[in-house]
């Protein structure tokens, strides 16, 4: 047994059972558990990651993925436990998905360095808990009327995103290379701006330049508004891979967890190059989150859509492999979604959602958008199959509607994982798209594929319904299609 092993079960020896005086919902008791093996699970990541003489470095860059994610499950357990008027029936199956999905992660990232034995430890009983609340919240979801949400207070700054004008809109903290502003990094304004401890929407401005820095938003840090200069103009920029040992979530240049981010007029990219294998620019695990006028780049592994419900309007994602990934709830729309040229005898994957839960409420939307080559991939004589997605967990769910398919994509239009993987409990469709690339006369023949046949079956997938954003992205002023 290795030592992480050692440590893992000697720190977890009384995570296994929990017992409590908690006597309100089952859903909450289960949850209550929960946030108290997670919180155990935490400590002995934290121990472990510390032990730096006894567990070797890839057991170090996994754990440390653990504390991340365990503090961010941790924090919604914790609200969900203690405020329970203060959410929707919705939220409460969106945040035990995302806990799930954190849970995962972990493991993932253990078993991927080689530590099964401690995955597996790790998952005693937690993942039961989590999958039996979120198959009781998924059960009672059209039963109880909703509360009104309350999940943010944005009176003060409606319309503030779509309306920013670094001219005449003010912000509370200016990042400027050139010592024009109050800092010179973002990371030193985002420092400033945890300190203040505000629970109003805070800006952050950034002017014009390229900055070379890893960024992270932590949880705690919730309403942040990042705006920039403009795409190519205000660019946060990194190479993090892990051709060169960092994990996926590790090698994202910027990484946002608080709640209610809204960001325009920034590229965020990852300079790893196809040979960097996963490399990505932006995580995003912050729950009703807006992104406006971005532009996302990299290769593999661009944009991790990770967990929560998120909004993409007017952006531009360029990739190679599984560049859109994740298993947040998230549309995309009136976006660019551009394909760049992959290492030879690789095919390229738009999207490769991560749902591994029937009860799960995630999936990718991508609505009235555009599917291109980029600049530097012509279609003409070049011989790399692309396709619009492959599923990457069991219970995949990915959506093109109304979007124009450029005729790149490969006329059966998605691909295998790997062999007969996930093919009949995935659920892919396709919408009314446009362009040489949008027939579906050769389409994959899987059980889980569907032509979407009228709006009512689309309907689902919008914004409203998927997202419920009418509640919440009309405070950001940045136009959308509620509906299909």
């Amino acid at each position: 047994m290795s030592p992480c092993a050692t440590a893992m079960l000697l720190l977890l020896a009384m995570a296994t059972t929990t017992h409590s005086t908690f006597t309100k919902s089952k859903e909450l008791h289960i949850l209550y558990a929960a946030q108290v093996q997670m919180a155990r699970a935490r400590t002995w990541a934290s121990t472990s990651a510390g032990l730096q003489d006894l567990i070797d470095p890839p057991c170090v860059i996994a754990l440390r993925d653990c504390i991340k994610l365990y503090s961010e499950g941790e924090s919604r357990l914790s609200r969900m436990v203690d405020d329970v008027n203060s959410y929707t029936m919705h939220d409460a199956l969106t945040w035990v998905s995302s806990v799930m999905t954190n849970h995962r992660t972990c493991m993932d990232g253990l078993r991927r360095k080689g530590y099964v034995l401690e995955a597996r430890i790790l998952g005693r009983n937690m993942t039961t808990m989590l999958k039996q609340a979120l198959a009781a919240y998924a059960n009672n979801i059209d039963k109880v009327q909703e509360l009104p949400q309350e999940t943010l207070s944005e009176s003060s700054t409606n319309g503030l995103l779509a309306s920013w004008n670094s001219e005449t809109s003010n912000a509370d903290f200016t990042v400027a290379k050139d010592g024009s502003g109050t800092h010179k990094t973002i990371s030193e304004a985002v420092k400033a701006l945890a300190a203040n401890n505000r629970p109003s929407r805070q800006v952050i401005y950034v002017k014009s330049g390229v900055y070379n820095e890893k960024v992270d938003i932590g949880a705690n840090l919730k309403n942040v508004m990042l705006v920039g200069d403009g795409i190519d103009k205000t660019i946060i920029t990194g190479n993090k891979n892990a051709n060169q040992g960092d994990s996926t979530i590790g090698s994202a240049t910027f990484d946002v967890a608080g709640d209610g981010f809204w960001a325009r007029d920034i590229t965020f990219e990852n300079t790893a190059g196809p040979e960097g294998h996963q490399a990505v620019a932006l995580r995003v695990s912050a729950d009703l989150s807006v992104f406006y006028k971005c532009s996302f780049k990299g290769y593999q592994d661009t944009l991790l859509v990770d967990s929560n419900r998120q909004f993409f309007r007017n952006c531009h994602i360029y990739g190679t492999i599984d560049f859109i990934f994740g298993d947040a709830s998230v549309v995309f729309q009136s976006c660019d979604i551009l394909l760049r040229k992959p290492i030879n005898k690789q095919a390229n994957y738009i999207t490769a959602q991560g749902r591994d839960d029937p009860n799960k409420p995630t999936g990718i939307s991508i609505h009235s958008c555009q599917v291109k080559p980029a600049n530097d991939f012509s279609s003409s004589g070049d011989s790399t199959n692309n396709f619009l997605g492959r599923p990457w967990k069991k219970y995949s769910r990915t959506m093109f509607m109304k979007t124009n398919l450029d005729g790149l994509i490969d006329p059966k239009g998605w691909s295998e994982w790997n062999g007969d993987f996930a093919l009949s409990t995935l659920d892919y469709g396709e919408y009314l798209n446009t362009g040489s690339g949008a027939s579906t006369q050769h389409r994959v023949n899987w059980p889980g594929f569907h032509v979407l046949s009228n709006d009512n079956e689309a309907t689902p997938f919008s914004v409203n319904q998927f997202l419920q954003g009418e509640k919440w992205i009309p405070a950001t002023g940045v136009p959308f299609s509620s509906g299909i």
